[in-house]
């Protein structure tokens, strides 16, 4: 019997996917033996798993419809509509807890500041959490997000400091909150002003480059702040991800529905 079509696009299709497996692997392999920092060591074990994962997914998609094995393929559907399922509740969920929250303008500022108890209670508590916030800590000093702020803006003056546009990780983590009332003297250096504030960041605030504001409310809501941005920018690529888990989920069931018609037909035939 003709080889199907359908078996062809899943075969070549899941052909791709094992390719592109392989430098994942490589990569976690990589970070595993050769990462020095705790960003480095706390993505190495993730990218395996994916790697491993879809190396595994790929091949039992491309045997089962090139080589007719039916089981195989039977598996690799059941591997893709959970995947379909995960997909949707993770696109629904993201959107959900990165709806709540956004930056408060500010008088006569160009950047804007954050505040924790805008956003999310789940995100707070994933991120206040003391473990979580000193391995994030880290890779906010690995990625020198600070030590660039404060090379960038050493020779600005505060009028056109304050005109700035700050990302929400600079205004939270590299300076002192508004509150506070400090007299700015560089990006990373400010002095304390007579007034008094509630504002408990206030009493946090360090012009060492190595404390700054890193252990202050406003950087956990600043991070918070960047990590809705970039989740909301997943979850929208996730759409046009599931679409396309869902046009093979289709191309793969009809290519099992080839494989046990085949099946039937190469069966003896008893009189």
């Amino acid at each position: 019997m003709a080889f199907r079509l359908s078996n062809n696009l899943v075969g070549i299709l899941n052909f791709i996917t094992f390719l592109l497996s392989i430098p994942i692997l490589g990569a976690g392999i990589w970070l595993s033996r050769e990462g020095v920092t705790e960003c480095e060591r706390f993505l190495d074990k993730p990218v395996i798993v994916i790697g491993v994962f879809l190396m595994l997914v790929s091949l039992a998609g491309l045997i089962g419809a090139c080589c007719r094995v039916t089981w195989l393929l039977w598996l690799y559907l059941v591997v893709m509509f959970l995947l379909i399922v995960l997909g949707i509740v993770f696109t629904i969920f993201a959107f959900a807890v990165t709806n709540k929250g956004a930056g408060e303008t500010l008088s006569g500022k160009g950047y804007k500041e954050y505040r924790l108890g805008d956003y999310s209670n789940w995100l707070q508590k994933r991120v206040t959490d003391g473990k979580n916030w000193n391995k994030i800590k880290s890779c906010l000093a690995d990625s020198k997000v600070c030590t660039d702020f404060h090379d960038k803006y050493l020779n600005v003056s505060v009028t056109e400091f304050y005109q700035e546009h700050l990302s929400s990780v600079q205004s939270g983590c590299c300076k002192p909150s508004n509150d506070c009332q400090f007299n700015y003297v560089g990006p990373t250096n400010w002095t304390r002003g007579s007034a008094d504030s509630v504002n408990p960041d206030c009493n946090l605030w360090d012009n060492n480059l190595d404390t700054l504001c890193f252990d202050c409310e406003s950087c956990k809501a600043g991070f918070i702040d960047n990590l809705r941005s970039s989740w909301k920018k997943v979850a929208v690529v996730n759409i046009v991800f599931l679409v396309f888990l869902i046009v093979v989920y289709s191309v793969g069931c009809c290519a099992f529905r080839n494989n046990r018609r085949d099946n039937y037909y190469q069966q003896p035939w008893k009189p």
